[in-house]
């Protein structure tokens, strides 16, 4: 038998038993629990980056939608004996070569490429959650069919996808107009910029679909599309509102590239990747550059804040980033 005496030296301290009390822990049971997004809503308010963000997108909102408050210039009205001019009362920031407003061109530009920016995100938006969440969901052969169109289209980079379609668009319909050349841009873009999303809706789908309370909607009767639609959507949302309110921007400054390169909008439309692309000139030699400067400016100023609100709703419908 083994002698279980402890060696001196090696006793075992024993603390003594005391009897304390646990505080008693007062749970307020009189209301709800809060949901997701009330509680996504309370991060947002306490967000500084979230109200400048805000500031900034109702101003840039306001331009697009009231161009007129601001300026009663016409932005097609040209004078060319005001080219490259000055500065001057009325016309703050000068003209540019074409003896062009260059405040009235920046303040009516704002319409087209937020427009372009909206509406693609918002056909990539719908395409990406319905496809990603039929492909999570229900799986075998749709899953697969859906994830490998996906990788084929995530293969294919965006803006030289968007070139080459309206290079080709350009030469069966020239001229589109205003609203025609808007909506082959958005629809370049969206051709091309919904497997993102998929892929993001898929995976959040992946994971809510096996958690309790699926299962026990399914338990209390449930169909499948019920429980899809009211149970497994609403709570992927927010990683796809994350990325869509990121892509916009994305979105924005492709549509500006395009029309730099000369195949986006018409010349005719007045945007801001129309009039960076018409100050190439004075890129060149250095001088006049605030025809640059301004359509290019507000073009970072719109992008940036449309980053910083999707930083901000991150962190607020994250919950390990509120942690």
């Amino acid at each position: 038998m083994h002698n279980h005496t402890p060696r001196q030296g090696q006793e075992r301290f024993v603390a003594p038993a005391v009897s304390s009390e646990l505080p008693a822990l007062h749970v307020d049971t009189s209301h709800p629990p809060e949901s997701q997004w009330k509680q996504a809503w309370k991060a947002l308010r306490r967000n500084w980056l979230f109200w400048f963000s805000a500031s900034l997108l109702v101003i840039i909102l306001f331009v697009v939608f009231f161009p007129n408050v601001l300026t009663s210039v016409d932005p097609r009205s040209a004078d060319l004996s005001h080219s490259l001019g000055k500065p001057q009362a009325g016309h703050i920031f000068g003209f540019d070569r074409q003896g062009y407003d260059v405040f009235s061109r920046t303040i009516h530009g704002a319409r087209a490429s937020v427009i372009i920016g909206l509406l693609t995100t918002i056909i990539v938006t719908i395409i990406g959650l319905f496809t990603g969440a039929l492909a999570g969901f229900f799986g075998g052969w749709l899953d697969t069919i859906v994830s490998r169109g996906a990788d084929i289209f995530f293969a294919i980079p965006l803006l030289l996808a968007a070139i080459v379609g309206l290079s080709a668009l350009n030469n069966v319909w020239p001229d589109r107009g205003y609203w025609g050349g808007v909506f082959a841009v958005v629809i370049a873009l969206a051709v091309f910029g919904w497997p993102q999303i998929t892929r993001i809706a898929r995976g959040a789908v992946l994971e809510i679909k096996h958690l309790e309370f699926v299962d026990a909607a399914r338990s209390l009767g449930a169909s499948k599309w019920r429980n899809l639609f009211t149970h497994i959507i609403p709570n992927a949302l927010p990683p796809v509102i994350v990325t869509a309110t990121v892509s916009l921007g994305v979105y924005i400054v492709a549509e500006a590239t395009l029309s730099f390169l000369g195949i986006g909008l018409p010349p005719s439309v007045v945007s801001w990747g129309n009039d960076i692309a018409a100050a190439q000139p004075q890129v060149r030699s250095g001088d006049n550059l605030h025809v640059l400067f301004f359509p290019a400016g507000a073009l970072a100023i719109t992008v940036l804040s449309f980053m910083l609100l999707g930083d901000a709703v991150r962190d607020a419908l994250d919950p390990k980033a509120r942690k």
